[in-house]
């Protein structure tokens, strides 16, 4: 099973994360819910010590390279604010799409609990998830070229900024 958190002894450094939709649900491609995503990145950029070193949006998940001090923080500060936009989102646009993220207790679920954490410790590795993420809407066939992909740090036009290692 995937890790969930990262681990606190390791908390500190860069990593490679993946945040994943419930059931995998396609919903960020409409309603302006990439901007709430990079919205809420930017914050943590500019108020939570995040350094953002590469990211792919896509349709139901999405690949972050990132630094802090505190990447645990950043994750459950993250999560739980976009969860609360998009659930709003969602409540405005699409009310019965809302009820996939709602279980048989009642409790409104969004994002995966995991998180798929994994230290990057070596340029090697750094590079290869980063032309993974760069290559990810390419090998679903959206686009032709990474750059082509608005929201990837593939892509100088996107609005969204990432610092290469």
């Amino acid at each position: 099973m995937p890790s969930r958190r990262v681990a606190i002894e390791l908390n500190a450094g860069i990593y490679y994360l993946t945040l994943t939709v419930e059931r995998w649900y396609y919903l960020f491609d409409r309603f302006n819910r990439w901007q709430i995503l990079a919205d809420s990145l930017r914050f943590c950029q500019e108020h939570k010590d995040l350094q953002l070193n590469g990211y792919v949006f896509m349709l139901n998940h999405v690949h972050l390279i990132v630094s802090s001090p505190d990447v645990a923080g950043f994750l459950r500060d993250f999560k739980r604010f976009t969860s609360k936009q998009l659930r709003e989102s969602l409540q405005l646009n699409e009310p019965r799409v809302l009820e996939l993220f709602i279980d048989k207790q009642g409790k409104y679920q969004f994002w995966m609990e995991t998180n798929a954490p994994k230290k990057i410790e070596t340029p090697k590795f750094y590079l290869q998830k980063l032309n993974y993420i760069h290559e990810n809407p390419v090998r679903k066939g959206y686009v032709l070229k990474p750059e082509y992909w608005f929201w990837s740090s593939a892509n100088t036009r996107s609005p969204l900024q990432a610092t290469f290692l």
